[in-house]
């Protein structure tokens, strides 16, 4: 069975609100297949989450995907391991060079792209508090305008 869609599982909320977003990349994400079929259900978070690179590889760190059932997961499972990101040596590299410049990384959403699971990321710079209060107040007005319309 081949699927031709694409659609968000579990999203960041927090992160336009908390950074302003630049350049999304996606890659693949290396992933048991009871923590799939949990993303495909909708549970998972990636609050807190970020990507680093080390050893020449890139990794998610602090996302929290749980096992679909619980009593049938290994014993050793861990909700919040380091997964690792499946991408071109290009792309490691621009990601390297990001992190020492200081950008963070922040996961954006899990999505399913066929019958592969992918995660969006974007290479942020953290907002100061009279920012997130200025898209605050810019949403607002929008909303308003949007129930005047």
């Amino acid at each position: 069975m081949c699927y031709h869609f694409s659609m968000a599982l579990v999203t960041n909320k927090k992160a336009s609100y908390n950074y302003e977003l630049g350049e999304k990349m996606t890659a693949g994400i290396e992933l048991f297949g009871y923590e799939v079929k949990s993303l495909r259900s909708g549970q998972g978070s990636l609050e807190g989450s970020y990507v680093i690179v080390r050893g020449g590889e890139a990794f998610l760190i602090g996302s929290h995907i749980p096992a679909y059932q619980k009593a049938n997961a290994p014993a050793d499972f861990n909700e919040r391991r380091n997964r690792v990101l499946l991408l071109r040596k290009k792309e490691i590299a621009e990601i390297a060079l990001a992190e020492q410049k200081k950008t963070p990384i922040i996961p954006l959403s899990f999505f399913a792209s066929g019958s592969k699971i992918k995660i969006e990321f974007a290479f942020g710079k953290g907002k100061k508090k009279s920012d997130k209060r200025q898209s605050i107040k810019k949403k607002d007005t929008e909303r308003d305008l949007k129930r005047k319309l």
